[in-house]
Formats: structure tokens, sequence, C-alpha cells
């Protein structure tokens, strides 16, 4: 059975201190900060409670982050059926309606706030391995609010405070000292049992400044965010009055390149689901086929809790999942997004049905031809739909902005049994028995494969980048079969675009860059399906760059915490008329 490792019991928790009328979050009260947490067993459970936010979070997948940064990029359309508008308004930067995310806020918050209880009983004297990862989930929790919001209350106390919306500026400056505090305090060894470590956090350090300053280089308003020049800052003011630099996020970078144990698995192919053991012999792209050593396919999950298979060295950060989800309790214990992007209509063996939510864009396909024809990575993140026995392009239904191509590396995943009948899932054969919450063959509850928040192959790009030395990229080019490249801003955007497709990274990326406007656009034209129905992906009076160029990216925030405020919170720019509200195709 695949354990859920930290996470088990965690659902369970109800960690006291939460005090918030401000942030939403849920006020529990079974245990107090005058009890708890005191002893490293209490420390343990309110780690464990902080972690379990990612797995809340999932049970409303539409409405986080992730989903969103996946959606609103240039390389994937909404997708989804008619109804499916939440979907739709995401890729076209609206709203379906006035509190679309609010349940990603309030989780986040929540997830904040048990950082926060458990960051004060410690105080700074405390296990400098339980701290960093509370740092490092809070300031996780923190880039993924910001990211999706902008400017946003920041609260580092579990006291109870009034909301008041901080500046990009403090919201960053805590983000980025969150962690480098961890990275320079947590003991320099790589965990192996699903919790964050020093090097994570020299990653995710890497990530925040990139983005932050990359997009806030031209200043805080609209016409900065939205400004195509680059030109990013090389030193952040950071709460505590010191200064981090670019070198100093270098040294953190080399230092997790150079000694942290993670490295990129042999073959590219083998990250992904689908070459699991169950399914890799059936899948005509994967049956037969070897690595550069010979050896057959295998997927770095293979085993029974995807962490003692030597060959799972590049995962640094992933949600892990279980089979104890339930639609009345623990859904977030389920894949969620596995089964939001999976398959519109029927699966299509050995990809499994689902809503058919972010169809990979027709632009992307044409660009990455153009740039890296022989690369295969290409095919081995993009599933041309047509090359699979019994599909029907213009066949799924109700599908909206149908292409005919869908990313492999979110999908659910089949698998055929002895008997030559498909299980829906492939987890239901390799973690056999006791599915005893959702029970067997249950397409909807049983995606428990992994998600992937970050992979050593991002800090190899972010060396690169940083230093603007090809030596990085050219580690992970040469994974893939790629000749050797110099060092250039539109080699290592490629880099990124190529190598990290679907990871929910770039849309970020465009946005920090500053050719998100130029980049969406593409998107306009390309050829799709709706209700079996071939058109383009056009809307009549409707401009990707001129909705991007409104709200730099950021999305509504909801109007229930708006209000609840009383003026600490503003609402974004470009959300107060009719043309951010999502109609129908």
């Amino acid at each position: 059975m695949k354990k859920i490792k930290y996470y088990i019991g965690a659902a369970a928790l109800l960690l006291g201190g939460l005090s918030s009328c401000t942030l939403d979050a849920v006020n529990y009260t079974e245990k107090d900060q005058t009890n708890f947490p005191q002893t490293t067993n209490d420390q343990a459970q309110a780690l464990a409670a902080i972690y379990q936010n990612l797995n809340v979070v999932n049970a409303n997948p539409q409405m986080s982050w992730y989903y969103v940064a996946q959606l609103a990029s240039d390389d994937a359309l909404g997708g989804g059926g008619e109804n499916d508008i939440l979907m739709q308004a995401e890729d076209l930067l609206s709203v379906s309606a006035t509190n679309m995310t609010e349940q990603f806020w309030k989780d986040r918050y929540e997830g904040i706030m048990r950082a926060n209880t458990l960051l004060d009983a410690m105080g700074e004297n405390g296990d400098p391995q339980t701290r960093g990862e509370a740092l490092f989930l809070r300031a996780y929790y923190y880039y993924e609010l910001s990211s999706m919001y902008g400017n946003i209350p920041l609260t580092t106390t579990s006291q109870k405070v009034e909301p008041v919306q901080a500046t990009a500026a403090q919201i960053w400056g805590q983000i980025l000292q969150d962690l480098y505090t961890a990275a320079t305090t947590m003991p320099a060894t790589r965990k192996t049992d699903g919790h964050v470590d020093k090097y994570c956090a020299e990653g995710m350090l890497g990530r925040c400044w990139l983005y932050y300053t990359g997009m806030y280089c031209n200043g805080e308003d609209l016409a900065g965010l939205t400004s195509t020049n680059y030109s990013p800052l090389t030193e952040v003011e950071l709460p505590n009055g010191t200064k981090l630099t670019k070198q100093m996020v270098v040294d953190c970078i080399n230092d997790c390149v150079n000694n942290s144990g993670y490295s990129l698995v042999g073959d590219f192919r083998n990250l992904w689901a689908y070459t699991n053991r169950c399914t890799v012999k059936d899948y005509a792209y994967t049956s037969g086929a070897k690595d550069k050593d010979g050896n057959a396919l295998k997927w770095v999950e293979d085993d029974e809790n995807g962490t003692a298979n030597p060959s799972q060295t590049e995962r640094m950060f992933s949600i892990k999942f279980n089979k104890q989800a339930s639609w009345q309790t623990t859904i977030g214990y389920a894949n969620g997004y596995a089964l939001h992007f999976g398959v519109r209509g029927s699966a299509c063996f050995p990809f499994g049905a689902g809503w058919g939510a972010g169809p990979v864009a027709p632009n992307l396909v044409s660009d990455w031809k153009a740039a890296e024809p022989t690369d295969m990575r290409m095919n081995a993140t993009i599933q041309n739909m047509q090359d699979l026995e019994g599909f029907a392009l213009g066949g799924g239904g109700d599908f909206i902005q149908e292409s005919g191509y869908y990313d492999k590396k979110l999908s659910p995943v089949e698998a055929k049994k002895d008997d030559g009948t498909v299980s829906v899932c492939f987890e239901n054969l390799m973690y056999p028995d006791n599915w005893s919450v959702a029970g067997a063959e249950n397409l909807q509850l049983n995606n428990i494969h992994d998600l992937v928040l970050m992979r050593f192959a991002e800090v190899l790009l972010m060396q690169s980048e940083l230093t603007e030395n090809a030596d990085g990229m050219n580690k992970v080019r040469a994974r893939a079969g790629l000749p050797a490249v110099s060092y250039s801003l539109q080699a290592l955007q490629n880099e990124r675009r190529f190598e990290l497709a679907f990871e929910g990274l770039r849309w970020n990326d465009i946005r920090r860059w500053h050719i998100a406007a130029a980049a969406l656009d593409k998107q306009t034209g390309t050829k799709i399906y709706n209700k079996g129905i071939e058109t383009t992906n056009t809307r009549s009076g409707y401009s990707y760059s001129a909705r991007y160029n409104a709200t730099a990216g950021f999305q509504k925030k909801p109007e229930n915490q708006v209000s609840l405020s009383e003026g600490g919170i503003q609402q974004n720019p470009g959300w107060d008329d009719a043309s951010s509200m999502y109609t129908k195709w």
C-alpha cells in the first residue's frame, strides 16, 4: 500500500491558536498555545498539520494557484465542457463568479496561520530542521497567494491582527527572508522521507528571487508590471534590515547543485507515471523503449512509497496522496489534478478519463517543433491524441477548446489487467487491495501518484539563468539527447518552456520576463473544436494581451474577503467592469 508518510493523521489534527477574524482561517479551539505545541512530538504534529494544507487545497484543485498557472499560461487552453466555465474563465483571465477562487484564499491562509503558530511557539532557537520546514511552507504558501493575487495581507504572527494589504516589497521580502533563513540554518542533509530539506529551500529561494526581481523590476504599479522592459533587480531589502543580493542567491543555488545529492534521472520519460510497471509494456510509445544504457523504462515511483527507489533523485518537493480519499471528508488525499486534466468524453488508453481541463495549446506544439525539432521531450510530454487507437478528434461531446493534444505529465494513467480488461487507474494494480474508502476502479479518487512541485532540473536551469552560464542548461539538454548551446536569454527561455512544460511554472516565467502579452496572443486563431465543430480559438471583442495589460495576470481577489476587511484589502485593477466576467463560448 502506498504510504501517506508525514500526512497520516494530519487531517484529524485540530491545531489551536489560529484565531483569525482577519484572514478567514478556521479558529480551532481543541488545543491552545498555553499547552501546545511544547514537546518534540507536539511540534511534529503541528508540522504535519502545516504540510497537510498542501492536500487541503487539492480538495478544490480548480481554485488553486497551480491550476490557474496551467490554464492562464500560453501553453494550455481552458477546456472542459460547455458548463465548466471556471476552466475557460481562467484561460481568458476572467471570472465566472465574484468569489471564484475564494476557497483557495481561505485554505492557504489557514496553512500560514498554522505555520505562524508553530514558529511563535518554537522561537528562533527551536530545532533548525523543524523551524526551517515551517518557514519554507509559510514562504511557499505566500508565494502561491501573492503570485495569484498580487498585494495581499501579510502576517507573521499567530496573534489576532486586522487585515492590511502589504506592498509587494513587504510580501516578497518576507518570502525571501523565510527561504534564506531556512536555506542557511537547516542541516545539510538531503531528506528522503517526503519532508523538505535545506536544498529544497535553496531551490525555492531561487524560484522566488527570479520571479520577484523580474516581475517588479519596473515598480509595483500596473504600468511597470506590464512594461516590456526586463532589467531584474540585483538586491532586495529584507524585513530584518539586511539585504539579499543576487550573489547570495547564486551561492545557495550552487550549493544545491554541488552538494545536495539531488541529480537528474537518466531518462526524462521515467519521471512520469505512464512509465509505471503496470502500463509501460502495453503503451505503444513506451513498449520496448530503452534508455541510453539499454534499460527498459522504469518510473521513479515504481516502488511502494515513491522514495525507496534509488533512481528517485530528481524530485525535490512533491505532494503525496493515499488511499484515504473520500468525497465527504478527505478528498484532498486524491490527486484531483489528474482527474481534472484527464481525457474528456472517454478514456483513450493509456490515458484515463477526466474533465478535459487544460488542453495543450497548438501554438506550443508549433513553437516546439520550430525551435527543437529533434527534442524527445515533446513526445514525452505531449500526446497527439490522433495517434491513439479509438480517438476521434471532435468526439468529446460538449468539449470546449479541444485541441487534440493532451499533456502526459498531469494525466491519469490506465493499466491492463492480466485478463486484458483495463483498470481506470494504474494505482489499482500497483497498490492492490484495501481501497476501503473509494473502492476499487474509482476513476475520480484512485489517482494517487505524486504531484511534483519542484525538480532538480529546474535548479540547474536557475543556475544558468542567474550566472548566464550554459553549463546547467546543457546538462538538462544532454539528458534529452540535445547538443550543447551557448547561453542566451532566449535559449534559456526555450529550455525552461520545454523541460518544465505543464509543471505550473510557465505562467510566472512569461510574466517575470515581461513577454506575457505577446506570448498569450499566440493562442488566438489556433485551430480548436468546440462541441465537435472545428473553429478557431477566437472570441469576438476579446484580446488576451488586452486582458493581461489590464490585470498584469493577477486574479480577482474574492469579493467576500475584500468586503470582510472593511477597507484593508483593495481589489486588483482590471476587475471592475463587465469585460472581466466570462460568458460561455
